[in-house]
């Protein structure tokens, strides 16, 4: 599981064809129609994309799809702004820097290096969205995933343990303890998001006060092996979390599997597109990635990487650009100039 991609790649449920039909039997004395002999059959190109009538469902799997913790901040963050423009205090405008015709500010994170603390600290912020405006029709709660009866200490669990929503600092201190702990990169609490996502989307659960932490260890647990060549194992989380079993974590793993239907896979866009929703949340909700002026030294760097790839991609065009057969063996194209009389 040290790699990206899987071969078990399962898409979500589609629509199945009803098991007890049977095909009519053959009528050799009336005249089949159009309809009979199959004419009108859906391309296959059609029939294809069965998938995409489902695809807001599925942010995890299909890169144009919304995904699902930031259509639940948007009510928060319009009443945020409601507040803040009733008691004349514009969002976030006494700490921000803008750049200038003289200085430039960029912050450290990239879509292929983000910030690992600031990454931490959105995955919590959408966990945090996802509890708190989550369906209150009540959805199954699966045994596995239940705080109650798979405790991750030996305090004993509150009675009304379910009833309480965590805060955004209790959330991101979870998360952060076991990413410092085994060593985590910041791609890795990204697909932790992904997967969790999935396992939403999938198994049509909720994720609830009695069980996040358990929902959460089980992402992270799977996005480490899926992410990390050196992936940590579910011994070493027994060493972080001192009161929980080698065997619960197991089961933890394999059921966490089964309702992803063995789905592992995270394509770069998909990735791409939840690093910039993530980015999206950040900004509005005034949590903003460290801005630093750029320097001399960077600005070197950035122009190294920049004239690197032009080339590379310079390289591509040439070598797909297509020419006439005639001219193939033509050393260059002369041009001569235009008389217009």
């Amino acid at each position: 599981m040290g790699n990206t991609t899987s071969c078990c790649v399962s898409s979500s449920p589609k629509l199945r064809r009803n098991a007890h039909s049977r095909l009519e039997s053959y009528r050799p004395d009336t005249e089949l129609s159009r309809e009979d002999t199959g004419c009108n059959l859906q391309h296959i190109s059609d029939r294809e994309n069965i998938d995409d009538l489902n695809m807001e469902f599925n942010p995890s799997d299909h890169p144009r799809a919304s995904t699902i913790f930031l259509s639940k901040s948007q009510t928060d963050v319009r009443e945020k702004r409601k507040s803040l423009f009733i008691n004349h205090h514009p969002p976030g405008q006494m700490g921000r820097k803008y750049s200038s015709c003289s200085t430039i500010f960029l912050d450290d994170s990239t879509v292929s290096q983000p910030n690992l603390k600031y990454t931490i600290k959105c995955v919590a912020l959408a966990i945090y969205y996802h509890i708190k405006n989550r369906d209150a029709d009540g959805r199954m709660l699966l045994d596995i995933f239940d705080e109650n009866l798979h405790p991750l200490s030996k305090s004993e669990v509150p009675p009304d343990y379910d009833k309480h929503n965590p805060e955004q600092k209790q959330i991101y201190r979870f998360v952060r303890t076991l990413f410092s702990a085994a060593q985590l990169t910041a791609e890795c609490a990204i697909v932790t998001l992904v997967y969790l996502e999935r396992l939403l989307t999938y198994a049509e659960i909720d994720i609830c006060p009695a069980n996040w932490k358990r929902i959460v260890l089980g992402a992270i647990l799977l996005a480490s092996k899926v992410w990390d060549d050196q992936a940590v194992w579910n011994v070493d989380y027994c060493q972080i979390l001192k009161d929980i079993t080698v065997e619960d974590m197991n089961e933890l793993e394999r059921q966490f599997l089964e309702l992803l239907q063995f789905n592992i896979n995270v394509p770069s866009s998909v990735y791409a597109k939840y690093y910039f929703d993530l980015r999206s949340l950040a900004e509005a909700n005034n949590l903003s990635f460290p801005l630093e002026p750029l320097s001399k030294e960077r600005a070197h760097k950035l122009e190294a990487i920049s004239r690197l790839c032009e080339d590379k991609y310079k390289d591509l065009r040439r070598s797909t650009r297509k020419r006439s057969a005639s001219a193939d063996n033509l050393a260059a194209m002369k041009w001569s100039p235009a008389i217009i009389s």
